[in-house]
């Protein structure tokens, strides 16, 4: 759906619907059994899965498997140094909700029984921030975690994908009475709406968060909201199944 631009410029000369440039490198790292380096725009995210044969106690015996994810930015990820959550001694509530966010999304398009009774770690590391870094980190995870499940079934641990279906996250906004597409930082830090949608690939929504950061917004815009963002994701998932292929 191309929505009406009002003549606002981005930084970046991007359409409103259109999405930064993307990159995805893979296999990124050496040793995790699924790992990618995902750019969008200015920002670069490294997904990881790694597979660990257990099951958190209250799957014990279960017969089913285990996905959870943690979230994290490098000091310098950002425009002034902040300090590691773990000098802090505890991890702040934005990284908690995002890598909450990350491993519920995740498990919405995983048969957890078709695992057997192992858990996949997927770990974000936010390298370089210019926003969408928590919908970067779901899309780039994703393609982590199908490299991990292929791995498995390489090594015959698994007989099938255990993927229901393909899974991608965008960022979508208002800013200057304008809805915007896939919003860099400078976008997402005026936004006076702003919104991150998780969708598989078949159109079912796994998530939603949209916040007047300014002013409410109206049903018209929200259903303008998921129409740009939906375009947006069949994008992402056009690309994931190019890389992935099939996860019949």
């Amino acid at each position: 759906m191309m929505l009406p631009t009002l003549g606002i410029a981005r930084t970046d000369n991007r359409r409103a619907d259109e999405l930064r440039p993307i990159k995805i490198t893979r296999p990124f790292t050496k040793y995790a059994e699924g790992s990618v380096l995902i750019e969008m725009g200015e920002t670069k995210v490294v997904c990881t899965a790694s597979v660990e044969e257990k099951v958190p106690p209250f799957l014990r015996d279960k017969g089913q498997g285990w996905i959870t994810a943690e979230y994290g930015m490098l000091p310098r990820s950002t425009h002034d140094r902040m300090s590691r959550e773990a000098s802090k001694g505890k991890q702040g509530g934005r990284t908690l909700e995002i890598q909450r966010l990350v491993g519920r999304a995740l498990r919405a398009v995983t048969d957890m029984h078709q695992m057997g009774e192992r858990s996949i770690w997927i770990d974000c590391d936010v390298i370089q921030a210019d926003g969408g870094t928590r919908t970067a980190s779901i899309t780039g995870a994703y393609i982590a975690l199908a490299d991990a499940f292929s791995t498995l079934k390489e090594k015959g641990l698994i007989k099938q994908c255990p993927l229901l279906d393909y899974l991608a996250a965008i960022s979508i906004g208002k800013v200057a009475g304008e809805i915007l597409l896939d919003l860099a930082y400078d976008e997402d830090s005026k936004a006076d709406v702003d919104m991150n949608l998780v969708m598989t690939g078949n159109g079912r929504m796994v998530e939603v968060q949209g916040t007047a950061e300014q002013s409410p917004f109206s049903k018209k815009d929200l259903d303008e909201f998921l129409a740009m963002g939906w375009g947006g994701i069949q994008q992402l998932i056009t690309l994931q199944k190019e890389l992935i292929g099939s996860i019949a």
